[in-house]
């Protein structure tokens, strides 16, 4: 504990336990003004409304920030100062936060994460092909699945070739 102690903070880093704070008040106050517009637009579901992925591109964003805190230990005495609750707080809600956006990610946001692409894949191993909704569809789960990850893999294939180029 006393190296973390002893261990300087950089002001980029400081602006990591900032920028966690602005982007929670900021979601909020997105999720309201998002909520009060779908009302004012037919009462339509907050999934329905146009600019929704916005919402998701926040989550990721607290996320994100929120995990480089956690993996930088020497942010947490400034943590315990400007958050209510400390780090736990931190790590109860960014589990909230992860939970909501692994909840609502797209397609495009998975094919995007190779990690979430397999966590995906362990998940279908295990389905129950006898309750498969898609029976009937034109496409079982299998072939959608097998056509998701070939165009996954087509995808970063020609990522990999223009960033070579």
């Amino acid at each position: 504990m006393a190296e973390v102690a002893n261990k300087a903070v950089s002001k980029e880093s400081l602006w990591y336990v900032d920028n966690y704070i602005v982007l929670i008040d900021y979601y909020d106050r997105t999720i309201s003004r998002i909520a009060a517009r779908c009302i004012r637009m037919g009462n339509i579901a907050m999934e329905e409304y146009p600019f929704y992925p916005y919402i998701l591109d926040i989550l990721e964003e607290i996320c994100d920030t929120g995990n480089y805190v956690l993996e930088h230990q020497e942010l947490y005495p400034y943590v315990e100062k400007r958050i209510a609750g400390g780090i736990e707080a931190l790590r109860k809600n960014l589990s909230l936060y992860q939970q909501e956006l692994t909840n609502n990610q797209t397609p495009e946001m998975l094919r995007t994460d190779p990690n979430e692409a397999k966590k995906l894949n362990e998940v279908m191993s295990n389905f129950d092909k006898a309750t498969d909704p898609t029976v009937g569809a034109g496409m079982n789960i299998d072939d959608l699945m097998n056509k998701l990850m070939a165009e996954n893999a087509a995808e970063t294939g020609n990522e990999a070739a223009d960033t070579q180029k």
